[in-house]
This record gives C-alpha cells, structure tokens and sequence, in this order.
C-alpha cells in the first residue's frame, strides 16, 4: 500500500537545534508538517517553527516614540509593479513499503513497488529537495531491538534508492522504531502467526520526495 514522506530561527540556527534540515538548511518537514528531530534533540533546542508550546515567548519591545512629521513631498504617478514570475509548483511523492516481520532485505515486490510509485515518477520533477525514509516495525519484541530495525530498514531503501540514481545528498533517513503505528486494534490474544498478520501495515518503511515540478 502506498502512501509518500522563536522567535524565528535561521537556516544556520535549526541545524544546530536539533532539527534535520535539506541543503538549502531549512527544516524538513513530513507530509504532516511535522518537523523532524535529530536523535540528540532536546527540548532546550525547542523552536517556534516546530514546538511553539515549548519555546518562551519573548518580551514584547516597548513602543518607539511616534516619528516626526514627513516634509511634504511631490506626488510622483504611481509606477506600474513588476510582474513577478511564476513560482515553481511544489510536488510531493509519498511512498510505504511493506516488510516481512524481522525483515530488513528488500524483496522483489517491494523493489517493483519503489520503481513504480518513486522512481517512476521522479521524472516529473524539475528538482529534489529532499528525499525522507522513516522506517517503522510492528510492536512485538523490545524498543531497543525495533529501533535498530527501522533503521537497516530504512538504510535498505536509501541504499536500494541510491543503486537507481538517486543522489545520496538528497536522501535522509530515520528510524521510529514501534512508536508510529498506522493499525491499531490487533488483540494480543490472536495467535502468533494471526497477530503478525494483522500488524502487518506498521512494518513499513515511507518514502517522501519533495521538490518543484516541471
């Protein structure tokens, strides 16, 4: 199934707070418009752009003194405005591929699955700002052990990704460990092979291409 991935800080300033940022430093953000946090993020990194509730609000500065009046001047005819080009048309790709449990090699299928809904449609887009892979497991076993899982997972797109031409210094990828399920309601009472089944669609990795179309 598929689906694709304060006061005001700088460019310089996110890249330093905890933040991912693409090449241009500004915060890379997921189909949520979510930011995303480096492992080492804190909320003493905290800014207005992605956690505004933990950011401390600034004084507001004191009212400047009212300027003195202007000379009068002539009234010159107002200029006609510059038409301003078009602006380059944002375009999104988000993919999810799924995984066997354990798995971390990808299959035929999934290969088929990035060629047709990523690769393939690479084409359209003028340039690439970023591409994100967040890899996810399903909840069974340890948080120790699922976090090192969606990383290799992760790290098998972005391998597989690079492999068909994708630069490597467009891709960034992430590992969530069990923390971002898609399914719910899976009884724990189900048999082994039925539970796996059913948590299936949490064993995934998302792609997410964002750039300008052409």
């Amino acid at each position: 199934m598929l689906a694709l991935f304060a006061v005001t800080a700088t460019a310089q300033d996110a890249s330093t707070t905890g933040y991912l940022t693409d090449q241009r430093g500004q915060v890379v953000k997921s189909a949520f418009n979510l930011c995303w946090r480096t492992g080492y993020w804190t909320p003493a990194m905290a800014i207005a752009e992605c956690d505004p509730d933990l950011v401390k609000k600034p004084e507001p500065p004191k009212p400047a003194p009212p300027p003195p009046p202007p000379p009068p001047k002539r009234v010159e005819p107002p200029k006609p405005a510059p038409v301003a080009p078009p602006a380059p048309k944002p375009l999104n790709v988000t993919a999810s591929v799924l995984w066997d449990t354990n798995g971390v090699k990808l299959s035929d299928t999934a290969k088929a699955a990035i060629d047709r809904e990523v690769l393939a449609k690479l084409a359209g887009f003028a340039t690439i700002r970023i591409v994100l892979v967040s890899g996810h497991t399903d909840r069974l076993g340890s948080q120790q052990a699922n976090q090192a899982l969606s990383e290799k997972r992760a790290k098998a797109v972005e391998a597989y990704l690079f492999s068909k031409g994708v630069s490597i210094s467009n891709i960034q990828t992430a590992g969530f460990g069990k923390t971002v399920p898609v399914k719910f309601g899976c009884d724990d009472k189900l048999p082994h092979k039925k539970l796996v089944e059913c948590l299936a669609p949490n064993r995934r990795v998302v792609i997410e291409v964002s750039g300008t179309a052409k």
